[in-house]
This record gives structure tokens, C-alpha cells and sequence, in this order.
């Protein structure tokens, strides 16, 4: 494992980078750089993300400037976020984006109701640490669904699963349990 020297958050594909869950990881890491990053989609104004495989391509491209602006290498920092923007940071990593880890917030494993429709296929070529922070009752995956899936990363695998929780943390003692989770897991690296 290596010592991480920044974390990039990205969003959810109908949020920003200045949702509150993010912002508040900003504040508790520093000062541990962390950049907030939205993809281009959201910042051009529009609610509907392409395709994976351009928002991986995207965020290939995007980051080196990031971890030159940060002043580290790319292979030094954590990625990840809520929902859809931490599954695209699994993908970029599974396909050889050499990371220190990843910080999953509300991964979503399946889409709600499609228990069957598993986002999972590339968890095999995942070998970083993994930090998944999830609600306990979020419709895109249980903490018993999880379970069976995750075993399938090479890397070390560290889940939570908030009490009563949904996809997006509602309440100040959620978002409190997750950034103490992140900030933990992420200087207990390396």
C-alpha cells in the first residue's frame, strides 16, 4: 500500500462537486489536498452524463493537470465519490489507472429495483484498498448484497453501512460518520 498525497471527489450523476457530503471531506481532510472535480457534462450545464466510457476517458485526461495542480503524481492519489462518480473512478482504475486507493461513497451496485443488473464486472481487475460507505437501506445496494460482491477485489476491502441511511446522507450525524470514516481509513494507508 502506498502513503496517498491527495484525493480527488467527484459527484453523483445528478449532483455537483459542491454537495454538502464532499465539501465537508474537503474541509476535514485538510490540510491533505483534496480537489472536488465535477466532469465536464455538469459544468457545461447539462443534468444527463454520457456513457461511462467517456467520463473514464474524461477523467484519464483530466488527471494529471489535477495531480500537477495538487503538486503529486497521479499514482499518489485517492479517487473516488458519490455514486456514479466513484464508479467511474473503480472503472479508470480497473482498466490500469494506477491509484493509492479508492473512497466510495452510495456505490451503486445495481440500479434501485434491479437487484439482478450488478455494476460489478470489473471488480476482479481492482487491486488498490477500497473504502465503501453506504446506507443500510440505499435501494442501489445492501450491505448483504455488498458482501457477496466485494470479496471479488484483489485489493483490501474496508465497507460501512449507516444506520437507517439511504442513497445521500440527509442528516449532520450521517455526514459526520462519513467523513471520520474517510479521514480514519485514509491515514491509516501506507
Amino acid at each position: 500500500m502506498r502513503k496517498p498525497k491527495a484525493m480527488l471527489l467527484t459527484p453523483g450523476a445528478g449532483g455537483s462537486s459542491d454537495h454538502q457530503t464532499l465539501v465537508e471531506l474537503e474541509q476535514a481532510l485538510a490540510p491533505f489536498p483534496v480537489r472536488r472535480h465535477d466532469f465536464a457534462y455538469r459544468r457545461a450545464g447539462k443534468k444527463a452524463p454520457p456513457r461511462a466510457p467517456k467520463l473514464i476517458a474524461e477523467l484519464n485526461e483530466d488527471l494529471p493537470a489535477i495531480a500537477d495542480e495538487l503538486g503529486v503524481e497521479v499514482w499518489d492519489m485517492v479517487l473516488g465519490g458519490r455514486s456514479m462518480g466513484g464508479r467511474m473512478c473503480t472503472m479508470a482504475a480497473a482498466e490500469g489507472l494506477e491509484i493509492a486507493g479508492l473512497v466510495l461513497l452510495s456505490y451503486p451496485l445495481h440500479p434501485p429495483g434491479k437487484p439482478d443488473t450488478l455494476r460489478v464486472d470489473h471488480f476482479g481487475d481492482i487491486d488498490v484498498p477500497c473504502l465503501f460507505v453506504s446506507g443500510n437501506n440505499d435501494p442501489f445496494g445492501s450491505p448483504e448484497e455488498f458482501a457477496e460482491q466485494v470479496g471479488a477485489i484483489a485489493g483490501p476491502v474496508t465497507t460501512l453501512f449507516l444506520e437507517g441511511g439511504r442513497h445521500d446522507p440527509k442528516n449532520a450525524a450521517q455526514r459526520a460518520e462519513i467523513v471520520d470514516t474517510v479521514v480514519n481509513w485514509t491515514n491509516s494507508l501506507g
